[in-house]
């Protein structure tokens, strides 16, 4: 991949952005469409008695500088944006989660309605369609006859929490784990509202929105429509991840305590990261984030990791080349490496991730009519993440490591038996087949 500044949160999505008759490539996506600015989803707001106010927003974002070919190590590359909001209303915080007795009955057939599912062809790529089929009672809440488990957590770390319409009623706002005030854009440091600040603020909603969201008839299909979502914000309005802030937020988003921090009320069983640290070399794991990340691991939740976006070995990333994780890299509709989707032995498994001119196609509020058709390995790991919560929503006593096993070792080959033509460019043990794991999760009593 292409590297601007340090961008890391748009990040692991190359994007496709899919305006008004035009299109550009990853690498070279302006922030907007010419002529058109656009305020920030949450304007900086002073919190008195702060002694030091908040900075001045600026007008519009800066569109990303000319891309350049990424450095080599220890230098880190980066990613361009993807996801620019156009004109969507302040996020307003949401409700604590409830619990979810009667919820508006979905379709009965595990074919959903929603508009935007004809062109998802990621879902029908991973086979969802089957895999919904074998799980009747997640499609339908109000069934009699069926028991209903119970919802599952997914933490999203990312650049915040949105309110967005299709996760209403289970989506939270966690916790802003961004230390910095002059890169936090709210005022001040850390604080209790994670809401996503900055041009790249919905690019948390669009990962959520793949894992979670409904099947209602409106907008996307999500892969769990029963997940539960915690919104934790680690990116600052730059793009930017601190170590010791994705460190804490990992603990955090698991249930473990982290000082000066309240407690977690909605302790998450996975944990999306469609991101890298910045601020480091990329020669391998930092410290800080795998010890946080084997803190997590003995708590029982999973981390699901976006590889990135430099067409270059993902050991060297943190977390991608962390222990204890499932790295994800992107596919192609056809199971191919697209050319941007890092690689490497650290890579698990693969998901569709889109390529140029083909796209994951999301709802967003940041999107024209409410739609995007981004592409990137941030699009593949909440693939991995929804499918991991339906698992643990028909066996919720898996481990990390179970769930590991059973996702990679049911992955559909690539073609060929490889992902690209280049041997060392490996993607894992397959392209993510979530209707056949669903089917070995069922057949065995192994963490039922």
């Amino acid at each position: 991949m292409k590297a601007t500044a340090f961008l890391t949160l748009p990040l692991l999505c190359a994007a496709l952005l899919c305006g008004e008759g035009w299109a550009v490539k990853p690498g070279d996506i302006p922030a907007l469409p010419p002529g058109q600015s656009v305020p920030a989803p949450k304007p900086p707001a002073p919190k008195p008695p702060e002694p030091r106010p908040p900075a001045p927003k600026p007008p519009a974002p800066t569109p990303p500088k000319p891309i350049i070919p990424a450095p080599k190590p220890p230098v880190q590359p980066s990613s361009p944006p993807e996801i620019v909001p156009t004109a969507p209303p302040r996020p307003q915080p949401a409700p604590p989660l409830l619990p979810l007795p009667n919820p508006p009955a979905p379709p009965a057939a595990s074919r959903p309605s929603d508009p935007l599912y004809p062109q998802q062809w990621s879902l029908n790529t991973i086979g969802m369609t089957q895999a919904w089929a074998q799980t009747p009672q997640l499609l339908n809440r109000l069934s009699k006859t069926l028991p209903i488990p119970a919802p599952i957590t997914v933490a999203v770390l990312d650049t915040g929490f949105i309110n967005s319409p299709e996760l209403a009623g289970r989506v939270v706002n966690g916790y802003d784990f961004v230390h910095d005030p002059a890169r936090a854009g709210d005022g001040d440091g850390r604080d209790t509202d994670a809401s996503g600040v900055g041009q790249y603020a919905y690019h948390g909603e669009v990962v959520a929105n793949i894992i979670a969201a409904a099947h209602d008839g409106q907008g996307m299909v999500g892969i769990n429509p029963t997940a539960r979502i915690v919104g934790v914000r680690v990116a600052g309005t730059d793009g930017l991840i601190d170590p010791q802030d994705l460190a804490d937020g990992l603990r955090w988003a698991a249930g473990m305590t982290v000082a000066g921090v309240p407690g977690n009320p909605n302790p998450a069983k996975v944990l999306n990261l469609s991101l890298f640290a910045d601020f480091i070399p990329l020669t391998g794991c930092d410290a800080r984030i795998q010890q946080a990340i084997d803190a997590v691991n003995a708590k029982g939740a999973l981390i699901v990791v976006g590889a990135a976006n430099d067409g270059a070995d993902a050991t060297g990333y943190s977390p991608a080349g962390c222990r204890g994780v499932l790295t994800v890299t992107s596919a192609t509709q056809q199971g191919t490496r697209p050319e941007y989707a890092n690689w490497g032995r650290s890579v698990g498994i693969a998901a569709p991730g889109g390529e140029t001119g083909h796209g994951i196609v999301v709802s967003s509020l940041s999107g024209p009519g409410g739609m995007r058709a981004p592409e990137g390995t941030s699009m593949a790991a909440p693939h991995v993440a929804g499918v991991a919560s339906l698992l643990l929503s028909v066996r919720p006593r898996l481990t990390p490591a179970q769930l590991r096993s059973l996702l990679t070792r049911t992955a559909t080959p690539f073609p060929g038996g490889q992902c690209d033509p280049v041997a060392a460019h490996t993607c894992g043990s397959g392209t993510l087949n979530a209707a056949a794991a669903v089917r070995a999760a069922l057949a065995s009593s192994v963490g039922k």
